[in-house]
């Protein structure tokens, strides 16, 4: 397979080393740097280490968004969804609307519902614990993703409680898991550009493990494309692969392109416009050759990314749809063109298509269904 002359010895070396076991820091930089016949050996690899990990059925949950404001203190640079409170056109769902959509989308199917929202003045952990157990009295048997590290963090502070304390109510209210999110890229020179306001590196790390060890699941994201450097993005894979080793708390890791159009670092001539398709490839398939049995779920977001596109990167490591959706407003107001409902035929059509296995999943990818098994 990699014995072609186009391909130099060092990097067949690494995509057969690869094969078998995850790929080093030095090594993943490398592959990042590959063109024609090696960046072509580089999405084989991936595609092979993905069928020998979780074979050819591609996953998807039937889930629903609820971001509750979007009034928000914080100062995200890439962020087009926020809005000051003495701003026209805001808004903050009470605890019962939030009940009421939640009760809409598992009526209509949904197993999962997503509860996120911006840094409210008048937000708290205790808050957080109000919608949980409004939302699990109706709803007993809803799975609530919810409140990133970010909120949960701020929630804390708010409440002048620990990250520990904090976590605990909230599990203990039924929160199921948590959103990785906020992670953007774990280096904190680029924070300091992209997001100043928002926790440091050591400040999410801390999150994340406090969660895991308590109890909570995750998920794990890199939002990448914007001012970060190829060695950001191995530096950032690479804390993610350490926690797990340590935690085993991700579900799947999903990285996100950023959004330029009307986000304000791009706008202020910071940021560069997002990635090419070459990169967001690469990116795929590396994470999926330094993840190997670690993390052997990898999410294709179809929101960031459009169907078409995201039907391609499950070609390249990916293994998993993510969600049907609805309501997902963050990755819109920063210019994306997709983030409405689509209903699970046509995820399924999408998977069929290129000759995988449509399989329904829980948040936890405990219960995966095969919906149809003749390709």
């Amino acid at each position: 397979m990699y014995k072609s002359p186009d391909i130099a010895p060092t990097i067949e070396e690494i995509l057969e080393k690869a094969l078998k076991e995850v790929i080093s820091y030095e090594e993943a930089i490398e592959l990042f740097k590959t063109t024609g016949h090696e960046y072509q050996a580089l999405i084989q690899a991936a595609d092979l280490r993905r069928q020998e990990l979780v074979g050819d059925e591609v996953t998807y949950i039937q889930n629903w968004n609820i971001n509750y404001t979007d009034i928000c203190t914080g100062t995200c640079g890439f962020c087009a969804f926020r809005k000051d409170q003495e701003q026209k056109d805001t808004y903050f769902l009470s605890v019962d609307e939030i009940v009421q959509r939640a009760k809409t989308a598992w009526g209509d199917g949904a197993i999962e519902v997503c509860i996120q929202g911006g840094l409210h003045p008048d937000v708290d952990a205790y808050f957080y614990e109000k919608i949980l157990r409004a939302v699990k009295e109706e709803i007993p048997d809803i799975h609530i993703h919810a409140f990133s590290p970010m909120e949960i963090y701020y929630g804390a502070q708010q409440s002048e409680l620990t990250l520990k304390e904090t976590l605990k109510m909230l599990k203990d209210a039924g929160l199921g898991s948590m959103p990785g999110t906020a992670a953007e890229i774990l280096n904190d020179d680029v924070r300091r550009i992209i997001c100043p306001g928002k926790l440091n590196t050591a400040e999410w790390v801390e999150v994340i493990t406090t969660a895991h060890q308590t109890g909570v699941p995750t998920t794990c994201t890199m939002m990448y494309g914007h001012v970060e450097t190829i060695e950001h993005w191995v530096e950032h894979l690479e804390i993610l692969r350490n926690i797990q080793k340590e935690t085993g708390g991700f579900t799947e890791f999903v990285p996100l392109t950023f959004m330029h159009p009307n986000a304000p670092i791009y706008q202020e001539g910071i940021a560069r416009p997002g990635t090419t398709g070459t990169e967001d490839l690469k990116l795929y398939a590396v994470s999926r050759l330094m993840f190997g049995d670690i993390l052997k779920n990898i999410q294709v977001s179809w929101v960031k990314l459009g169907f078409k596109f995201a039907q391609v990167c499950l070609t390249a490591g990916g293994n998993d749809m993510g969600g049907t959706l609805g309501e997902e407003n963050i990755s819109r107001s920063a210019g994306a063109q997709h983030g409405v409902y689509t209903p699970p035929e046509h995820l399924q059509h999408m998977i069929r298509d290129l000759g995988r296995i449509p399989a329904e999943r829980d948040t936890l990818y405990k219960s995966i269904v095969v919906k149809d098994d003749v390709i």
